[in-house]
Protein backbone atom coordinates (compact mmCIF):
# COMPACT_ATOMS: atom_id res chain seq x y z
CA UNK A 1 0.00 0.00 0.00
CA UNK A 2 0.97 3.78 -0.67
CA UNK A 3 1.86 5.69 2.83
CA UNK A 4 2.96 8.72 4.45
CA UNK A 5 6.15 8.20 6.13
CA UNK A 6 8.29 9.79 8.57
CA UNK A 7 11.46 8.82 8.20
CA UNK A 8 13.46 10.56 10.30
CA UNK A 9 13.27 14.21 11.79
CA UNK A 10 12.13 17.03 9.56
CA UNK A 11 11.83 13.95 6.47
CA UNK A 12 8.59 13.12 5.34
CA UNK A 13 7.75 10.71 1.88
CA UNK A 14 5.34 8.69 0.28
CA UNK A 15 6.37 5.58 -0.42
CA UNK A 16 5.69 1.70 0.07
CA UNK A 17 4.86 -0.07 3.40
CA UNK A 18 3.69 -3.27 3.52
CA UNK A 19 -0.11 -3.68 3.53
CA UNK A 20 -1.39 -5.19 7.31
CA UNK A 21 -4.19 -7.89 7.24
CA UNK A 22 -6.69 -8.36 9.99
CA UNK A 23 -5.67 -10.65 12.82
CA UNK A 24 -8.00 -12.48 15.09
CA UNK A 25 -10.91 -9.92 16.88
CA UNK A 26 -9.15 -7.06 14.46
CA UNK A 27 -10.80 -5.15 11.42
CA UNK A 28 -8.90 -3.60 8.58
CA UNK A 29 -9.88 -0.49 7.35
CA UNK A 30 -9.88 1.73 4.26
CA UNK A 31 -8.41 4.81 5.33
CA UNK A 32 -10.52 7.91 4.02
CA UNK A 33 -9.56 10.73 6.20
CA UNK A 34 -6.98 11.65 8.83
CA UNK A 35 -6.58 14.62 11.04
CA UNK A 36 -3.51 16.04 11.63
CA UNK A 37 -2.40 16.57 15.26
CA UNK A 38 0.10 18.88 16.91
CA UNK A 39 1.07 15.51 18.15
CA UNK A 40 1.81 14.49 14.86
CA UNK A 41 3.93 17.15 14.21
CA UNK A 42 6.43 16.49 17.45
CA UNK A 43 7.07 12.96 15.45
CA UNK A 44 7.57 15.06 12.69
CA UNK A 45 9.79 17.32 14.16
CA UNK A 46 11.41 14.92 16.29
CA UNK A 47 10.28 15.91 19.77
CA UNK A 48 8.13 13.02 20.83
CA UNK A 49 10.44 10.67 22.89
CA UNK A 50 8.04 7.46 22.60
CA UNK A 51 8.10 6.67 18.36
CA UNK A 52 10.96 5.50 16.44
CA UNK A 53 11.24 5.84 12.69
CA UNK A 54 10.60 4.93 9.94
CA UNK A 55 6.56 5.39 11.15
CA UNK A 56 3.05 6.23 9.69
CA UNK A 57 1.56 9.00 11.92
CA UNK A 58 -1.66 10.06 12.43
CA UNK A 59 -4.61 8.67 14.89
CA UNK A 60 -7.50 10.80 14.16
CA UNK A 61 -8.87 8.50 12.01
CA UNK A 62 -12.19 7.21 9.81
CA UNK A 63 -12.73 4.95 6.74
CA UNK A 64 -14.60 2.10 5.76
CA UNK A 65 -14.35 -1.82 6.76
CA UNK A 66 -12.58 -3.38 4.22
CA UNK A 67 -12.09 -6.74 5.56
CA UNK A 68 -12.50 -8.89 9.44
CA UNK A 69 -10.32 -10.78 11.15
CA UNK A 70 -11.59 -14.72 12.27
CA UNK A 71 -14.00 -14.01 15.54
CA UNK A 72 -15.02 -10.71 14.39
CA UNK A 73 -18.71 -9.95 14.14
CA UNK A 74 -21.74 -7.26 12.78
CA UNK A 75 -19.35 -5.37 11.03
CA UNK A 76 -19.33 -5.53 6.94
CA UNK A 77 -17.18 -4.72 4.68
CA UNK A 78 -18.09 -0.86 3.64
CA UNK A 79 -19.40 0.10 6.58
CA UNK A 80 -17.94 3.65 7.55
CA UNK A 81 -16.28 3.70 11.04
CA UNK A 82 -13.71 5.40 12.90
CA UNK A 83 -10.70 3.71 15.01
CA UNK A 84 -10.15 5.06 18.51
CA UNK A 85 -6.20 5.03 18.38
CA UNK A 86 -5.20 4.15 21.99
CA UNK A 87 -4.96 -0.06 22.68
CA UNK A 88 -4.36 -0.88 26.27
CA UNK A 89 -3.33 -4.48 27.35
CA UNK A 90 -6.22 -5.39 29.24
CA UNK A 91 -4.29 -6.96 32.92
CA UNK A 92 -2.36 -3.95 34.00
CA UNK A 93 -3.91 -2.10 37.19
CA UNK A 94 -5.19 1.01 35.08
CA UNK A 95 -6.51 -1.63 32.80
CA UNK A 96 -8.58 -3.34 35.25
CA UNK A 97 -9.89 0.09 37.12
CA UNK A 98 -11.18 1.07 34.05
CA UNK A 99 -8.84 3.43 33.33
CA UNK A 100 -7.45 2.02 29.60
CA UNK A 101 -5.99 5.29 28.32
CA UNK A 102 -3.16 5.18 31.34
CA UNK A 103 -2.19 1.52 30.74
CA UNK A 104 1.31 0.61 31.51
CA UNK A 105 2.04 -1.08 28.25
CA UNK A 106 -0.27 1.27 26.16
CA UNK A 107 -0.01 1.15 22.39
CA UNK A 108 -1.61 4.30 20.35
CA UNK A 109 -1.67 3.76 16.80
CA UNK A 110 0.10 6.22 14.86
CA UNK A 111 3.00 6.75 17.70
CA UNK A 112 3.90 3.02 18.95
CA UNK A 113 2.39 1.38 15.88
CA UNK A 114 1.41 2.54 11.88
CA UNK A 115 -1.10 4.93 12.03
CA UNK A 116 -3.72 6.39 9.85
CA UNK A 117 -1.63 8.66 7.08
CA UNK A 118 -1.86 5.21 5.01
CA UNK A 119 -4.33 3.64 2.57
CA UNK A 120 -4.91 0.91 5.21
CA UNK A 121 -5.19 0.45 8.63
CA UNK A 122 -5.53 -2.74 11.07
CA UNK A 123 -7.31 -2.16 14.53
CA UNK A 124 -8.55 -4.58 17.27
CA UNK A 125 -12.64 -4.47 16.88
CA UNK A 126 -12.69 -3.37 20.14
CA UNK A 127 -11.38 0.13 18.87
CA UNK A 128 -13.47 0.52 15.71
CA UNK A 129 -16.57 2.30 16.09
CA UNK A 130 -20.04 2.79 13.51
CA UNK A 131 -20.39 5.85 11.83
CA UNK A 132 -23.32 7.35 12.37
CA UNK A 133 -25.71 8.04 9.21
CA UNK A 134 -25.36 11.45 7.87
CA UNK A 135 -21.73 11.89 8.63
CA UNK A 136 -19.11 12.52 6.29
CA UNK A 137 -16.33 10.46 6.96
CA UNK A 138 -13.67 13.62 6.98
CA UNK A 139 -16.08 14.73 9.63
CA UNK A 140 -16.50 11.91 10.99
CA UNK A 141 -12.22 12.19 11.74
CA UNK A 142 -12.89 14.28 14.37
CA UNK A 143 -14.57 11.77 16.67
CA UNK A 144 -11.33 11.36 18.17
CA UNK A 145 -10.00 14.79 19.48
CA UNK A 146 -14.02 15.43 20.49
CA UNK A 147 -13.44 12.52 22.40
CA UNK A 148 -10.86 14.34 24.21
CA UNK A 149 -13.25 16.92 24.93
CA UNK A 150 -16.12 14.90 26.34
CA UNK A 151 -13.36 13.32 28.60
CA UNK A 152 -11.94 16.32 29.82
CA UNK A 153 -15.75 17.60 30.28
CA UNK A 154 -16.61 14.37 31.98
CA UNK A 155 -13.79 14.79 34.50
CA UNK A 156 -14.35 18.48 34.98
CA UNK A 157 -18.45 17.40 35.58
CA UNK A 158 -19.57 19.94 33.27
CA UNK A 159 -23.00 20.53 34.17
CA UNK A 160 -25.66 23.04 32.15
CA UNK A 161 -25.71 26.44 33.56
CA UNK A 162 -21.98 27.13 35.39
CA UNK A 163 -19.64 28.96 34.13
CA UNK A 164 -16.49 26.87 32.16
CA UNK A 165 -13.21 28.83 31.48
CA UNK A 166 -10.90 26.85 28.75
CA UNK A 167 -7.34 27.89 28.70
CA UNK A 168 -6.13 27.53 25.35
CA UNK A 169 -8.01 27.62 21.80
CA UNK A 170 -6.28 25.44 19.61
CA UNK A 171 -8.23 22.21 17.97
CA UNK A 172 -8.91 20.77 21.62
CA UNK A 173 -9.75 23.97 23.40
CA UNK A 174 -12.15 24.60 20.51
CA UNK A 175 -13.28 20.61 21.09
CA UNK A 176 -13.93 21.18 24.71
CA UNK A 177 -15.43 24.67 24.05
CA UNK A 178 -17.79 22.39 21.98
CA UNK A 179 -18.43 19.99 24.12
CA UNK A 180 -19.20 21.96 27.22
CA UNK A 181 -21.65 24.43 25.39
CA UNK A 182 -23.56 21.01 24.33
CA UNK A 183 -23.89 20.18 27.91
CA UNK A 184 -25.19 23.82 28.62
CA UNK A 185 -22.65 25.36 30.34
CA UNK A 186 -21.21 29.08 29.83
CA UNK A 187 -18.01 28.87 28.49
CA UNK A 188 -15.45 31.22 28.03
CA UNK A 189 -12.13 30.65 26.03
CA UNK A 190 -8.94 32.29 26.15
CA UNK A 191 -5.76 32.05 24.20
CA UNK A 192 -2.02 34.29 23.89
CA UNK A 193 -2.94 34.14 20.07
CA UNK A 194 -5.58 36.91 18.70
CA UNK A 195 -5.83 34.61 15.30
CA UNK A 196 -7.14 31.73 17.80
CA UNK A 197 -9.21 33.85 19.70
CA UNK A 198 -10.28 35.01 15.77
CA UNK A 199 -10.86 31.34 14.92
CA UNK A 200 -13.23 31.08 18.61
CA UNK A 201 -15.13 33.84 18.30
CA UNK A 202 -15.97 32.90 14.42
CA UNK A 203 -17.47 30.32 15.84
CA UNK A 204 -19.65 32.15 18.55
CA UNK A 205 -17.43 31.60 21.36
CA UNK A 206 -16.90 34.48 24.07
CA UNK A 207 -13.72 34.91 24.13
CA UNK A 208 -11.11 36.76 26.55
CA UNK A 209 -7.64 37.75 25.49
CA UNK A 210 -4.93 36.15 28.01
CA UNK A 211 -2.74 38.00 30.00
CA UNK A 212 -3.32 40.88 32.59
CA UNK A 213 -6.71 41.25 31.90
CA UNK A 214 -8.00 38.29 32.20
CA UNK A 215 -8.17 37.31 35.72
CA UNK A 216 -10.33 40.28 35.79
CA UNK A 217 -11.97 39.38 33.44
CA UNK A 218 -12.99 35.98 34.69
CA UNK A 219 -14.38 37.62 38.44
CA UNK A 220 -16.22 40.16 36.66
CA UNK A 221 -18.03 37.57 34.90
CA UNK A 222 -18.58 35.23 38.12
CA UNK A 223 -19.21 37.80 40.79
CA UNK A 224 -16.13 37.96 41.81
CA UNK A 225 -15.96 34.14 42.65
CA UNK A 226 -13.94 32.57 39.95
CA UNK A 227 -14.31 29.86 37.26
CA UNK A 228 -16.49 27.05 38.60
CA UNK A 229 -14.33 24.40 36.28
CA UNK A 230 -11.21 25.67 34.75
CA UNK A 231 -10.04 23.21 31.84
CA UNK A 232 -6.25 24.29 30.68
CA UNK A 233 -6.38 22.69 27.18
CA UNK A 234 -2.50 25.08 25.79
CA UNK A 235 0.00 22.62 27.09
CA UNK A 236 1.79 25.82 29.04
CA UNK A 237 3.06 25.42 32.62
CA UNK A 238 2.09 29.13 33.51
CA UNK A 239 -1.30 28.35 32.71
CA UNK A 240 -1.30 24.93 34.64
CA UNK A 241 -0.41 27.62 37.42
CA UNK A 242 -2.81 30.22 36.56
CA UNK A 243 -5.72 27.92 36.79
CA UNK A 244 -5.26 28.34 40.49
CA UNK A 245 -5.87 32.03 40.64
CA UNK A 246 -9.00 31.19 38.24
CA UNK A 247 -11.02 28.88 39.44
CA UNK A 248 -13.90 29.55 42.14
CA UNK A 249 -13.36 28.23 45.70
CA UNK A 250 -14.54 24.51 45.57
CA UNK A 251 -14.66 24.13 41.99
CA UNK A 252 -12.69 22.04 39.66
CA UNK A 253 -9.51 22.30 37.53
CA UNK A 254 -8.69 19.83 34.62
CA UNK A 255 -5.33 19.96 33.34
CA UNK A 256 -5.38 18.64 29.54
CA UNK A 257 -2.58 20.25 27.85
CA UNK A 258 0.96 18.19 27.55
CA UNK A 259 3.76 19.87 29.24
CA UNK A 260 7.49 18.78 28.06
CA UNK A 261 8.92 16.21 29.98
CA UNK A 262 10.44 16.99 32.84
CA UNK A 263 8.59 20.59 33.34
CA UNK A 264 7.16 20.62 37.14
CA UNK A 265 4.11 23.28 38.45
CA UNK A 266 3.55 24.95 41.67
CA UNK A 267 0.78 25.63 42.90
CA UNK A 268 0.09 28.32 46.13
CA UNK A 269 0.23 25.82 49.11
CA UNK A 270 -2.07 27.29 50.97
CA UNK A 271 -5.07 27.58 48.28
CA UNK A 272 -5.16 23.46 48.05
CA UNK A 273 -7.06 24.15 51.55
CA UNK A 274 -8.29 27.90 51.56
CA UNK A 275 -10.12 26.59 47.88
CA UNK A 276 -10.73 23.42 48.50
CA UNK A 277 -10.64 23.08 44.85
CA UNK A 278 -10.00 19.58 43.06
CA UNK A 279 -7.61 19.15 40.55
CA UNK A 280 -7.96 16.15 37.76
CA UNK A 281 -5.58 15.05 35.20
CA UNK A 282 -7.08 14.09 31.87
CA UNK A 283 -5.87 11.78 29.04
CA UNK A 284 -6.64 11.49 25.65
CA UNK A 285 -10.53 9.35 26.50
CA UNK A 286 -12.32 6.12 27.51
CA UNK A 287 -15.59 5.38 26.55
CA UNK A 288 -15.93 8.62 24.51
CA UNK A 289 -15.95 7.95 21.16
CA UNK A 290 -20.31 7.10 21.23
CA UNK A 291 -20.84 10.07 22.96
CA UNK A 292 -18.30 12.11 20.22
CA UNK A 293 -20.03 10.91 17.47
CA UNK A 294 -23.27 11.44 18.65
CA UNK A 295 -22.51 14.64 19.36
CA UNK A 296 -21.26 15.29 15.59
CA UNK A 297 -24.52 13.39 14.30
CA UNK A 298 -26.15 16.25 16.40
CA UNK A 299 -24.38 19.37 14.84
CA UNK A 300 -23.27 20.11 17.87
CA UNK A 301 -19.85 20.69 17.32
CA UNK A 302 -18.44 23.73 15.33
CA UNK A 303 -15.10 23.51 15.25
CA UNK A 304 -14.53 21.21 11.99
CA UNK A 305 -15.44 24.14 10.06
CA UNK A 306 -12.06 25.68 10.66
CA UNK A 307 -10.52 23.35 9.21
CA UNK A 308 -8.63 23.08 6.21
CA UNK A 309 -8.42 19.27 3.62
CA UNK A 310 -5.65 18.66 2.32
CA UNK A 311 -4.91 15.29 0.08
CA UNK A 312 -3.03 12.54 2.20
CA UNK A 313 -0.75 12.77 -1.00
CA UNK A 314 0.69 16.10 -0.60
CA UNK A 315 1.50 15.44 3.00
CA UNK A 316 5.19 16.09 2.16
CA UNK A 317 4.68 19.65 1.57
CA UNK A 318 1.67 20.08 4.34
CA UNK A 319 4.11 18.90 6.93
CA UNK A 320 7.26 21.41 5.66
CA UNK A 321 4.40 24.20 5.85
CA UNK A 322 2.76 23.25 9.56
CA UNK A 323 6.30 22.88 10.43
CA UNK A 324 7.45 26.59 9.36
CA UNK A 325 3.93 28.02 9.76
CA UNK A 326 1.94 26.15 12.89
CA UNK A 327 -0.78 29.00 13.15
CA UNK A 328 -1.81 29.04 9.76
CA UNK A 329 -4.27 25.98 9.77
CA UNK A 330 -6.42 26.07 12.31
CA UNK A 331 -6.57 22.21 11.68
CA UNK A 332 -5.52 20.42 8.60
CA UNK A 333 -7.35 16.85 7.39
CA UNK A 334 -5.69 14.39 5.13
CA UNK A 335 -8.14 13.24 3.28
CA UNK A 336 -8.16 10.26 0.14
CA UNK A 337 -10.48 9.94 -2.64
CA UNK A 338 -14.30 9.22 -1.63
CA UNK A 339 -13.95 10.98 1.77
Amino acid sequence: MRAAIITAPNTLEISSWKSPRPAHGEVLVSVRATGVCAGDLYIYRGTNPYNSYPLIAGHEIAGTVAETGAGVKDLEPGTPVVVEPFIGCGTCYPCQIGKTNCCSRLVVLGVHAPGGFAQMIAAPARNIHRVPPGISLSLASFSEPVAIGVQACRRGAVVAGEYVLVIGAGPIGLAVMDVARARGARVAVTDILPSRLEAAASLGAATIPSGEGLLPAVLEQTNGEGAPVVIEAAGSTRAMEQTVDLVAAGGRIVILGLAQQGERVSFPALDWTRKEMTVHGSRASVDCFPESLQLLAGGKITYPRVATEFSLWEAPSVFSYLAQQPESVHKAVLVQDGS
